[in-house]
């Protein structure tokens, strides 16, 4: 995945002329935060030079992962087409640009961010964008200065930045400002699950509809030292593997995310949870299923399409299961 061409544009503008070995360096520093999460009371960016290397480095990742999150928001529920959004920890208007490039109808932001760097960058950036935007100084653990509620709110890569027992009331005052749907994304680590994991719970207790990626509202079945995460891949530009000191022309970056409704949404009978394994003429999916079991289905090569969708399906894609008995272990029974 790569950014929207105005965002390169924007971002390109925004990186001319800095030398490369200021943006190296406080790439290392803003990695290294992120990586420890470090909670010592300033913020991440924390200045100029700070939310330029988040250009550089962090933006296409964070980016590609909202984005990820927010198709499988449109997949389940294809009447939803937000014409306002309310941001919160907005960082440069990652979100606001994700969603502009999910449905292009929006027209309306409202962009919440406590650090003055990150803020000024981001909104510099916004006046290439098709959204009519405005930006805003708050802290998601304070009072937001909004009361107004938006058809879509999202929080992304913000939870990791605050206590983990603040995160259901967090939630809470978020789904309060939703009129529609609301987006939580997180990075795809242990402690990510934990928070979204912490999040969902709380989204549940409200009433609220689950839309993606669960397909299912019950208790979660993953226990142990598993943990429900998706990843998506991001191409690197020329300035982008420099900052990192890397070799390859992309990287993976791991996201997990809690999307709710006010409506009842439509999600798949099942969603992919690791990468397909693929042999020769057999292909095995970890599913999470509508009934809230986690199982493991194979499909032949003898079960015609659906080994061909099998096939083609990917980390992170709903999945329609076929209308016979799944096993125990979630195999095929029946010989489809």
């Amino acid at each position: 995945m790569e950014l929207p061409a105005a965002l390169r544009r924007a971002v390109d503008d925004a990186l001319e002329g800095e030398p490369l070995d200021r943006l190296t360096r406080a790439s290392q520093t803003l990695s290294d935060r992120y990586r420890r999460e470090v909670r010592d009371g300033r913020f991440h960016i924390d200045g100029t030079l700070a939310a330029k290397a988040y250009l550089a480095t962090r933006l296409p990742a964070t980016f590609a992962a909202v984005r990820a999150a927010l198709d499988m928001v449109a997949e389940a529920s294809p009447s939803f087409v937000p014409k306002t959004l309310l941001d919160v920890g907005a960082g440069p208007g990652t979100a606001l640009w994700a969603a502009a490039d999910c449905w292009p109808e929006l027209r309306q932001a409202t962009i919440v961010e406590a650090s003055a760097s990150i803020r000024a960058v981001g909104e510099t950036l916004a006046r290439s964008s098709t959204v009519d935007s405005t930006w805003l100084a708050g802290d998601v653990t304070a009072a937001l200065p909004v009361q107004a509620p938006a058809d879509l709110v999202t929080l992304a890569y913000v939870l990791d930045e605050i206590a983990e027992t603040a995160v259901a009331a967090v939630t809470e005052k978020l789904w309060m400002l939703t009129g529609q749907t609301l987006v939580i994304v997180e990075p795809g680590t242990p402690a990510g699950w934990r928070r979204i994991q912490i999040a969902r719970d709380t989204l549940i207790r409200t009433g609220a509809h689950l839309v993606a990626p669960c397909p299912h509202a019950t208790p979660c079945a993953i226990t142990g030292s598993d943990w429900c995460h998706f990843s998506r891949r991001v191409a690197r530009s020329r300035l982008h593997r420099l900052a990192k000191q890397a070799d390859v022309p992309w990287e993976d970056e791991k996201y997990i995310f809690i999307a709710a409704s006010r409506m009842p949404a439509e999600p798949p009978p099942a969603r992919i949870l690791a990468p397909p394994r693929v042999a020769s003429g057999l292909v095995r999916l970890k599913l999470c299923r509508s009934d809230g079991a986690i199982g493991e289905l194979t499909v032949s090569r003898r079960d015609g399409d659906l080994f061909r969708e099998a096939r083609r399906a990917d980390w992170g894609d709903g999945f329609h299961l076929p209308p016979v008995e799944i096993g125990p272990e979630g195999d095929l029974l029946d010989g489809v």
